[in-house]
């Protein structure tokens, strides 16, 4: 304890689910990833995420302190199985020069929001410069916020979906068809929606963890979107897949080499996955030279408490000048040590 402390001058603010809501703009939040991934980066700015859990409860912390920006953070998820799995998120965010807390914000929003912007940034940097055709498998939340950061980078020339249940797949279609400029059509099956595609969306979690696409079914220079296997146990791309795959950029290579089921199971079917997965910073930087018309690319997600804090420094900025949010009555002290 010591009696240097101070309240900060400015009181945090605090962003609701709401908040977040009417402050989400995909052209702010691509161009928030996209400075954080063309900037200096290191393993030691973003480690890997900090597991702590029970039987019963769990929780998981994603640090970041970004080499852009004026802030530094952390996304805290918490999940209880209590009479159900109930999952909060909270994001953190203190200045880099002064170490006050500047704002707690409500994260339910934050993490498809930046997802679908780091997606949609990795997915430029490796598709065909021209009009493409899009397989999307899935019809859910993940899928529709991907496709709509997607048509901010990448111009369409038309969009198949496939889900299970045939009344989201058409309410999606119909949806999409309306605000696109290509159109967009129900398939009967994932095959006929990857077949023949320039770029597959995979964004639907499969019932049993098996691949949601097969190899055969994805063409010898088509992209690969897979954001659905962020864990060990989750399976969304066949090894046979990563086998064709001449790279496999990703947000986060630790984590996808080590913690994706996909990569995990490739490499026991004696796919070398170290020499094809390449950082997306690389890519975006020009260090790591990608050819964007022939063989299979394949864009890898499991997320980064990188992508969360400089999207949330984002919404932070908005809400100061466009005055949303809740000021605090009290802040947390800081010291001097």
């Amino acid at each position: 304890m010591t009696t240097s402390g101070r309240l900060p001058a400015i009181p945090p603010l605090f962003l609701t689910d709401e908040d977040v809501a009417a402050l989400s703009n995909w052209t702010h939040a691509i161009d928030a990833v996209r400075g954080a991934y063309t900037a200096a980066e290191s393993s030691t700015r973003t480690p890997g995420r900090i597991f702590a859990q029970s039987p019963r409860e769990w929780m998981r912390i994603m640090p970041s302190v970004p080499e852009s920006g004026r802030l530094l953070g952390a996304k805290s998820i918490v999940g209880s199985f209590g009479e159900e799995l109930r999952v909060s998120y909270l994001i953190s965010l203190f200045d880099k020069e002064t170490a006050d807390l500047v704002a707690l914000i409500d994260g339910n929003r934050v993490t498809g929001l930046r997802t679908a912007a780091t997606t949609a940034v990795g997915t430029e940097a490796i598709a065909p410069a021209r009009p493409l055709t899009v397989g999307v498998i899935g019809s859910g939340f993940e899928a529709r916020s991907h496709l709509t950061a997607l048509a901010y980078l990448l111009e369409f020339a038309e969009v198949r979906v496939f889900s299970p249940t045939q009344s989201n797949r058409e309410a999606f279609a119909r949806d999409f068809d309306a605000q696109l400029s290509a159109p967009v059509t129900a398939v009967t099956s994932a095959r006929a929606a990857a077949e023949g595609a320039d770029l597959v969306l995979c964004a639907a979690r499969s019932r049993d963890e098996s691949p949601t696409v097969q190899a055969e079914w994805v063409g010898p220079d088509a992209t690969v979107v897979s954001i659905g296997s962020t864990t060990p146990g989750q399976r969304e791309l066949p090894a046979a897949l990563l086998a064709r795959a001449t790279v496999v950029v990703a947000d986060a290579p630790e984590e996808v080499v080590h913690g994706s089921g996909d990569l995990i199971a490739a490499r026991a079917e004696g796919v070398d996955v170290d020499s094809l997965v390449v950082p997306l910073s690389g890519v975006l930087l020009g260090e790591i030279p990608v050819d964007r018309d022939a063989g299979i690319r394949v864009y890898k997600s499991t997320g980064s408490g990188l992508q969360d804090i400089v999207v949330a420094e984002m919404l932070y900025d908005r809400a100061r000048s466009e005055g949303y949010g809740h000021e605090l009555p009290v802040g947390i002290v800081t010291t001097k040590k």
